[in-house]
């Protein structure tokens, strides 16, 4: 590859990595939003990790919450 070919790849690399953390923030923002949501609706700590993918300390730590012991 060219210098000038390798360079528009890294320019167009590093933009799509700039988008993707912008997008990756919007979505966390969205996911706590929505367990947020869920959790003051009454939905269980465990319900939403299962729904979300994560777990249950992820919901916690997500909602900013510490676990009951």
């Amino acid at each position: 590859m060219s210098e000038d070919t390798i360079i528009r790849a890294l320019k167009r690399a590093a933009k799509k990595r700039t988008r993707l953390k912008q997008e990756s923030r919007e979505a966390a923002a969205a996911l706590r939003d929505y367990a947020s949501q869920a959790h003051e609706q009454g939905v269980s700590i465990t319900r939403i990790a299962r729904e979300a993918g994560l777990s249950r300390q992820g919901v916690y730590d997500l909602l900013g919450d510490r676990p009951p012991s």
